[in-house]
C-alpha cells in the first residue's frame, strides 16, 4: 500500500513504547488521523504523550480496552497480547490490526532493499549483528533492525534506501506481520518460551515458522534442531528456494558446518562435493558452541545474498558481540566470571553451562512458567557449585536436588541492592582455580532488576569490586 492510502485515514496505535512511537510519527507524516491508546499513565507515559501530542496525534493514556470511535485500521507494538479487549473489540468492528513491522513492509517503496530475516528463542541479536556486520564487510549499505537498533519503520522510510537489511524479528512481532516475504531467512531454534502470551508451544512454533513465508533465496534452520527443518517443511515459499542447514560438526551437502577448527560451506558452491572455507572457529568471539552455530547461520544469509567467503571472515573477526551475552568481564584468582545475563529461558542456559567444563553457577528470578529438571541434569556433571537468587529460586533448587544432589548449594533470600555482590562473593567462595563463576540465570529478570542489562551490570560491578579487593589484599 503506498504512502497516500493513508491520507485521512483514521488509525489507531496501540502502546506508548519505541515502536509505537515511530509508527504515530509515521502514519502522521503519512496524512492518517492518529490515535495512541496505551494503558500505563505514568511519567515516562505523559512524557512521550506530550511529545507526540504536540506533533498532532491524539493521546489517550489510561485507556486501551476499547475501540476509538471510527477507527479503520489498529497499529500494534508487538508485546500486546493477542486476547487483549482493543483487538477483540476490532475484530468485531472488522478493522485490521497490523504490528508496526507490517505497517513497514507496506510501506517499502519500488526500490525497497530486500529483508534478511532472524528469528528463533535464543541468539537473534547475535545473529543479526553478525549479519549486518559480514554485510556491511562485503561493502553493502545496511542496518540491523526489527527487534534491534533502529525502529524498522524509520529505516523502511529513509532516503536513499540502503542495499539490504538484516532483521531481528520476534515471535510477537511474526505473530502481527503474515504479509512480511524475506529475501532468505533463519530459524535458529526452538525451545519453549513466551508460552503465556502465544498460548500454546504449537502457536509459538506457527509464528516463528511465518518468517519462512514467501522466501526466495534460502531457508536457513538448525541441523540440531528437527523442528526448525519442519518449519521449512511447512512453509509455502518462492520456486526454487533452498532449504539450507548450518551444523557445528561436518556439514552434510547443502549445509554448513565446522571441519577441523574451519568454518565452511557446502550449500552456496558450484559442486556440492566441495567444502569452501569462511574463516575459522577463532575468528568468532566468543567461540562457544552456540556462537558458532549464531555465526554459520548469519553466513549461510549472507551466502545466500551473495557475499563472499572472504567478507564472510572480515564480518565475523569485526564483530564484537553485546554486553551481557556470554562475556567474560574479568579473572580473579584462576577464576573465569562470564556474564551471560541475557540467558533468561531455560534453552539459553544450557548453551551458555554447555561451553565451560568446570562451572559455579548463579541462576535464579523469575521462572516464567518454566521447569528446570532437563536443565540440571545435562548439566550436572559440570557443577561446581551453584549460588540461587531471586523469586523463583526455590525451583531450581528443586531440580539439583532431584538430579546433581551432591553439588554445593548456597540460597540467598535477600533481594536488596547488595544481593549481587553476596553472590558473586558467595561464587567465589565455591569456585576454585580452573573453573567459571557463570551468571546464566535461566529466569527473567524484572523481580530484582529492571532488567536483564542492570541484573548484568550488578554482576560485572560485583566481580569488578571483589577483583579489586584481592588485590589489595596481595600488597
Amino acid at each position: 500500500m503506498s504512502g497516500n492510502g493513508f491520507v485521512g485515514r483514521r488509525v489507531t496505535v496501540a502502546g506508548l513504547g519505541v515502536s509505537g512511537g515511530s509508527a504515530a510519527r509515521a502514519l502522521l507524516d503519512l496524512g492518517a488521523e492518529v490515535t495512541l491508546v496505551d494503558a500505563g499513565s505514568g511519567e515516562r507515559q505523559r512524557e512521550q504523550a506530550e511529545r507526540l501530542t504536540a506533533a498532532g496525534v491524539e493521546v489517550r493514556l489510561g485507556e486501551a480496552d476499547a475501540l476509538p470511535k471510527g477507527t479503520e485500521l489498529v497499529v500494534t507494538s508487538p508485546g500486546w497480547r493477542p486476547d487483549h479487549p482493543l483487538f477483540a473489540a476490532a475484530a468485531e468492528a472488522g478493522v485490521e490490526v497490523w504490528g508496526d513491522v507490517e505497517l513497514a513492509w507496506r510501506l517499502r517503496g519500488p526500490n525497497a532493499a530486500p529483508w534478511l530475516a532472524v528469528t528463533g528463542t535464543n541468539g537473534k541479536t547475535t545473529t543479526t549483528g553478525m549479519l549486518a556486520s559480514i554485510l556491511t564487510a562485503a561493502g553493502l549499505r545496511t542496518a540491523a533492525v526489527g527487534n534491534i537498533g533502529t525502529p524498522l519503520l524509520d529505516v523502511v522510510l529513509s532516503e536513499p534506501p540502503l542495499d539490504v537489511l538484516a532483521v531481528e524479528l520476534s515471535s510477537y512481532q511474526l505473530h502481527w506481520a503474515p504479509s512480511v516475504r524475506a529475501h532468505s531467512a533463519a530459524v535458529l531454534n526452538l525451545a519453549p518460551d513466551h508460552l503465556d502470551w502465544h498460548g500454546s508451544m504449537a502457536a509459538y512454533a506457527a509464528d516463528k515458522g511465518r518468517i519462512y513465508e514467501g522466501n526466495e533465496v534460502a531457508c536457513v534452520y538448525n541441523v540440531a534442531d528437527p523442528a526448525t527443518e519442519g518449519l521449512v517443511r511447512a512453509a509455502d515459499v518462492v520456486e526454487g528456494c533452498r532449504a539450507v542447514g548450518f551444523t557445528v560438526g561436518p556439514p552434510a551437502p547443502g549445509q554448513l558446518g565446522v571441519v577441523e577448527g574451519l568454518l565452511v560451506d557446502r550449500a552456496f558452491v558450484e559442486s556440492r562435493e566441495v567444502a569452501e572455507e569462511l574463516g575459522q572457529v577463532a575468528d568468532v568471539d566468543p567461540p562457544a558452541p552456540h556462537n558458532v552455530a549464531n555465526a554459520l547461520a548469519a553466513a549461510a544469509l549472507a551466502r545466500a545474498y551473495g557475499v563472499r567467503p572472504d567478507a564472510v571472515r572480515a564480518g565475523l573477526r569485526a564483530f564484537t558481540p553485546d554486553p551481557h551475552r556470554i562475556s567474560t568481564v574479568a579473572r580473579v584468582a584462576g577464576v573465569q566470571y562470564v556474564d551471560d545475563s541475557k540467558a533468561t529461558n531455560t534453552h539459553a542456559a544450557a548453551a551458555s553451562l554447555g561451553a565451560y567444563p568446570s562451572v559455579v553457577w548463579l541462576a535464579g528470578g523469575l521462572a516464567k512458567g518454566a521447569t528446570f529438571d532437563e536443565l540440571v541434569a545435562a548439566a550436572a556433571d559440570r557443577l561446581r557449585g551453584v549460588v540461587l537468587i531471586g523469586r523463583d529460586r526455590a525451583l531450581i533448587a528443586e531440580a539439583l536436588a532431584r538430579h546433581a544432589p551432591d553439588v554445593p548449594v548456597v540460597d540467598l533470600e535477600r533481594t536488596d541492592t547488595g544481593a549481587m555482590a553476596a553472590a558473586v562473593r558467595e561464587a567465589a567462595r565455591l569456585a576454585g582455580p580452573g573453573d567459571t563463576v557463570l551468571l546464566a540465570p535461566a529466569c527473567a529478570s524484572m523481580d530484582m532488576f529492571t532488567n536483564y542489562t542492570v541484573r548484568g551490570e550488578a554482576f560485572a560491578e560485583a566481580v569488578r569490586r571483589l577483583a579489586t579487593e584481592r588485590d589489595e589484599n596481595e600488597q
